[in-house]
């Protein structure tokens, strides 16, 4: 079998598992959120914190919920890495230094997930377990919860009230995230991968000095990992690492894990506003944009030019032979067209246009299908300027599943697409401007500019994924990057509460003969290329000083 069919193959397997499980995942996430019953391990965690499940939250009130539990969330993140010295199952690794601290903790708070150092030598198993993949779990978490209350927005009228940010941040953890990744764990494990507790051993000789490996609970944070689209490495080579990844199978598993929610929950979506076919609308979108990324990122790496890539079968430099180019292509259109950034192999090696490819699709706002809920809110965002477009051109009143787009949405719309990119572009600038931030760039020109640029994409859309050339452990790095992360995870939330809080206050309009059909292909055709002309314009620039420019010169 050559390896094109191969990967043609896994793409088949992978397009059938995921509709299959399509209508059951999306309609029990559904039911989760309309839920008005509580467990009784809720109702312990509710009694706890001192919060009454039951009341409803207007949209600033859900806001005041999101950011504060996501504050604290930061500080004991940032606690626990500075302590890890005294703390028990630390390896002996002493503590993180402050600007790092700072930086992971912000990262895996807002579900980015940015590593800026090598993770089997600087966390412990504390840290590692209480720290990072519980936050896996939460981040995610809020995510779903941002989203659904934005859908809720669009199902409510003529009310300001949103649900409950604690009722809808426990059950999204505990009925949809900690079974899911459970699951997953044990499959992880029994196709090879690690769950210990062990401490670090010698293995062998390299280069004349001993290999040391550490264990880890590795298989359950590799789970949660990918489900909630994190992707934070236990081991600095992240999901190209056997530990991690030890199979071809477990490789088309984990991809599995990461577009297995966000995709669902167009079906969630649907069943909410109660028409599923304006679901399946938003999920054409996502699926076209994902299977035209996937095709053009193989067609890139396994075009052969050249003795090297012709002996090689394709691009295998920085891949790994366990999934080769089929494989690694599906995994890097997957992780940066989410919030992922977990990685089987390191984009920086991609061919010219295949780097660009993953950073265009990170560019694009991760909306096909994008993260644990900030790809569906995003892409309803989207959806609303969309909209907004096709009523200038028939001179009528925009009009979305029943609610006006009035100036208020729009305001808010706009301010949601160009907060991104402006992070992007102005960290990225600065950093190229500077006299020292430079330094931390491995290669020079166009690639080189790459490396920046897309560490500034990744920070600032949530993914987390690295180009593997820049060394961003410093303090400039992981300062700005930090930054970037909170503003580019919070600011875009308070426009898509307060578009929902909108949204819901509204009176439903009925639909006419000259209502816009948005469940139909037509909508979708729009929507693709209003996604497509609103990033070319904003990033196009960047990217032709960058990965086009190295593109076309090799």
């Amino acid at each position: 079998m050559g390896p094109v069919l191969a990967a043609v193959l896994q793409l088949l397997a992978l397009i059938g598992a995921l509709a299959l499980v399509y209508v059951p995942v999306g309609n029990y996430m559904a039911r989760v959120y309309a839920s008005r019953t509580h467990l009784r391990v809720e109702k312990w965690i509710y009694k706890a914190i001192g919060a009454n499940p039951d009341a409803e939250m207007t949209w600033p009130a859900y806001l005041r919920g999101v950011l504060a539990f996501s504050a604290v969330s930061v500080l004991f993140l940032y606690l626990l890495q500075r302590l890890q010295g005294v703390l028990p199952g630390s390896l002996h690794f002493s503590a993180v230094n402050p600007a790092q601290s700072f930086n992971t903790a912000v990262s895996f708070v807002t579900n980015t997930n940015w590593q800026s150092y090598y993770g089997e030598q600087t966390m412990g198993h504390v840290v590692q377990t209480a720290g990072l993949a519980v936050q896996n779990f939460l981040s995610a978490a809020v995510g779903i919860a941002v989203a659904v209350a934005l859908v809720r927005g669009f199902a409510r009228s003529r009310t300001g009230e949103l649900g409950n940010f604690w009722a809808d941040l426990v059950r999204g953890t505990l009925r949809i995230l900690v079974p899911g990744a459970a699951v997953a764990a044990i499959v992880l494990v029994a196709c090879g991968a690690i769950q210990n507790f062990s401490g670090i051993h010698e293995v062998g000789q390299f280069m004349g000095g001993s290999q040391q490996w550490n264990g880890g609970a590795v298989a359950s944070q590799e789970a949660i990992k990918e489900l909630g689209t994190n992707g934070g490495g236990y081991f600095n080579a992240n999901s190209a690492h056997p530990f991690e990844n030890p199979t071809g199978f477990t490789n088309l598993f984990e991809i599995f894990l990461i577009l297995v929610i966000p995709f669902a929950l167009t079906r969630t979506f649907g069943v909410m506003v109660g028409n599923v076919k304006q679901g399946y609308a938003i999920l054409a979108t996502m699926v076209t944009i994902w299977l035209s990324f996937t095709v053009l990122m193989m067609w890139t790496e396994f075009a052969h030019h050249g003795p090297a890539l012709q002996a090689a079968g394709g691009a295998m430099e920085g891949k790994e032979t366990r999934f080769g180019v089929g494989g690694s292509s599906i995994f890097a259109v997957a992780t940066t067209l989410t919030s992922t950034g977990a990685v089987d192999s390191f984009h920086s090696s991609f061919t010219g246009l295949g780097g660009g490819i993953a950073m265009l699709g990170m560019m694009l706002g991760e909306i096909a299908p994008g993260g644990t809920g900030s790809g569906l809110y995003g892409m309803l965002i989207m959806a609303v300027i969309a909209v907004f477009i096709a009523g200038l051109m028939v001179g009528r009143t925009p009009e979305y599943l029943g609610k006006k787009i009035g100036g208020r949405e729009m305001k808010l719309a706009a301010c949601y697409i160009l907060i991104t990119p402006a992070l992007v572009l102005v960290f990225t600038a600065a950093s190229m401007a500077l006299p020292t931030p430079p330094h931390s760039m491995l290669n020079s020109g166009a690639h080189g500019f790459s490396e920046v640029l897309y560490a500034f994409t990744s920070a600032s859309n949530n993914n987390g994924s690295a180009f593997a050339g820049l060394n961003a452990n410093t303090d400039w790095y992981n300062t700005m990057t930090g930054l970037a992360m909170l503003l580019g995870r919070f600011l875009p939330m308070i426009f898509v509460l307060a578009l929902a809080g909108s949204l819901a206050e509204q009176k439903p309009v009925p639909e006419t003969a000259g209502t816009l059909r948005t469940e139909k292909p037509l909508f979708t055709g729009l929507l693709v290329g209003a996604i497509l002309i609103i990033t070319g314009l904003t990033y196009f620039p960047a990217l032709a000083l960058g990965p086009l420019a190295e593109g076309l010169a090799s």
